[in-house]
């Protein structure tokens, strides 16, 4: 799950930390980085036993309508909203994946959290999106499974009031939401009718190169800090890196440490990357002022022999 964009996004943010910081040691350092990466995937289990407590809230609030109508003498069988929820296909899978149910055992529930699932349950049920489920003539597997795949995209991802919830419990979790929800939604997408309570969530790491990947970039980043420095002084148009926005060096800084330090990655990855992290961590005109700078860089360290790659490398 843990991909190499998200690596270097966390990488940024802890080796400014790390410099902003008091000296830590490397080994603390890098324990902090791999205590992130287990923060990050414990969001993205939190985020999908939110929708297992929808699911179990509709469970509840439709045995409380056929308890309720059965009482009254009226017939408590057709579609009703919380009962298609209840027995929507997919979420009965999930809210019986054997993952979840050992990660949901051992989390406490949040104060906030209760009020926010019955809010978001009101949401799902009360939408255009599941009013136009509720029309179909077929409730099928992938109707289901499309239907929350939809409701979470609207109503979970990108829902600010969710997003300040989940940063007051974690002051990772803001930063890594709009990366861990495109797996949330992925994961959704790999369920199938033939899923079982023991179907595999995606892996805490893509592979074990990139968890490998990570030690070793962040290593690089403080051992060659002094030579990335002097590359990014000797191509900086004389600017000096006192006046350079901080975050712009640090965000080189790793950029030229990934390009010395991997030659199997393209340039064209490495730069492309850090520049789509400057867009949204630096200023307005870092990306260009960047991009600049690292491909005079480049060019330079090609001529020297220094690196072999071309810019152009797919």
């Amino acid at each position: 799950m843990i991909n190499r964009e998200l690596i270097r996004l966390r990488i940024v943010q802890l080796t400014y930390a790390y410099y902003q910081g008091d000296g830590k040691p490397m080994d603390v350092a890098e324990k902090e980085l791999m205590f992130s990466f287990d923060k990050a995937y414990e969001l993205y289990l939190y985020l999908l036993s939110v929708l297992v407590k929808v699911h179990r809230l509709a469970i509840h609030k439709n045995e409380a309508r056929i308890a309720r109508m059965t009482r009254q003498g009226n017939n408590p069988n057709g579609i009703f909203p919380e009962k298609m929820l209840a027995e929507n296909k997919f979420l009965v899978q999930l809210n019986e994946n054997e993952t979840l149910i050992a990660y949901m055992e051992k989390k406490k529930e949040w104060i906030e959290e209760e009020a926010f699932v019955k809010k978001l349950y009101t949401t799902f049920t009360e939408s255009s999106i599941y009013e136009l489920y509720l029309t179909k003539e077929e409730f099928d597997y992938e109707a289901d499974r499309e239907v929350v795949r939809k409701l979470y995209k609207t109503f979970v991802q990108g829902n600010e009031d969710f997003d300040n919830l989940i940063e007051d419990h974690c002051i990772y979790w803001n930063d890594d939401k709009f990366l861990i929800d495109s797996f949330v939604l992925k994961t959704i997408k790999r369920f199938t009718p033939e899923s079982t309570p023991a179907q595999e969530l995606l892996p805490k790491f893509s592979s074990d190169e990139d968890s490998e990947f990570a030690l070793q970039l962040f290593r690089a980043v403080i051992a060659r800090a002094d030579e990335t420095r002097e590359i990014i002084r000797a191509n900086a148009r004389n600017w000096d890196l006192s006046r350079m926005a901080y975050m712009d060096v640090i965000i080189m800084q790793i950029a030229l440490a990934e390009i010395l330090e991997f030659p199997s990655i393209p340039l064209s990855v490495s730069i492309n990357e850090y520049l789509d992290i400057a867009k949204v961590y630096s200023t307005p005109r870092s990306t260009s002022y960047i991009n600049g700078l690292l491909d005079n860089a480049v060019t330079k360290l090609r001529a020297e022999g220094i690196i072999l790659k071309e810019r152009s490398a797919k």
